[in-house]
């Protein structure tokens, strides 16, 4: 069953990114509190999607120190998977990615009417200087921030390393720091056409005031909380997803 729940999730997938892909590209005169809302469609249909196709399941923990001001979310990145999850737990935010992602055909389109913080990262001081500044504007958007410190999708029981640019975002916008895990990757790994059934544990930590730290403090205590909680969340004998994708290529 796993591959036909896959096989099915996969192709909603594709073709949903093609109709809000076309469709927001026609929406993109509209205000951007509306291509939030419309966005958010293609977020929340997804994770139905995976719920009820692919059998993937959520469990939020920590919802109550979300704050009430626009923040910096500083998450794991694993998967695909939380690039939908994030926009159906947290108030409208914006991305810092790469800015080839926006080149993707529908689903890139769909990112640049969100007008995220799209950085050339051969670039790096002026990424840097474009972060803040572009993230100093989102914020008095009252728009939040969602920055993958590790800066790539890292496989389930791996750790990268944490790069400052989300702390040094922080102490420019002083905006609070909001770290979250989960292990998304264990079930739906990056590059991986088969998706695993269950559930996938995401976990909000209590904010960090940036007031009176340096980014380094405040990155060193991000990557603290965050591979802490991963040490209690992945489950070191669960890899059934890339043995299956062994045996099939």
């Amino acid at each position: 069953m796993i591959y036909i729940r896959s096989t099915l999730y996969n192709i909603y997938q594709a073709f949903s990114a093609i109709f809000f892909g076309l469709a927001t590209s026609i929406i993109f005169l509209l205000p951007l509190k509306l291509r939030f809302r419309f966005i958010l469609g293609y977020a929340y249909s997804n994770m139905a999607a995976l719920r009820y196709l692919a059998g993937l399941k959520i469990n939020v923990i920590g919802k109550e120190n979300i704050p009430r001001v626009a923040s910096i979310i500083m998450c794991k990145h694993q998967s695909t998977w939380e690039t939908y999850a994030l926009q159906t737990i947290f108030p409208h935010h914006v991305w810092v990615l790469k800015k080839q992602l926006l080149k993707v055909p529908f689903f890139g389109w769909g990112l640049a009417a969100l007008e995220p913080i799209a950085i050339d990262r051969s670039a790096k001081k002026r990424a840097m200087d474009q972060i803040n500044e572009q993230g100093i504007q989102r914020i008095k958007q009252n728009l939040w921030i969602v920055i993958f410190p590790e800066g790539t999708r890292i496989p389930a029981g791996k750790k990268g390393k944490y790069k400052p640019g989300g702390a040094r975002l922080s102490c420019a916008t002083h905006a609070p720091a909001v770290p979250v895990a989960h292990n998304g990757g264990e079930f739906w790994p990056k590059g991986s056409f088969l998706i695993k059934p269950g559930t996938v544990t995401l976990k909000i930590g209590e904010p960090i005031d940036p007031e009176g730290k340096t980014a380094e403090e405040i990155n060193n205590l991000v990557e603290e909380w965050i591979e802490g909680v991963m040490e209690e969340i992945t489950d070191p004998n669960l890899k059934p997803i890339q043995q299956i994708n062994q045996k099939v290529n």
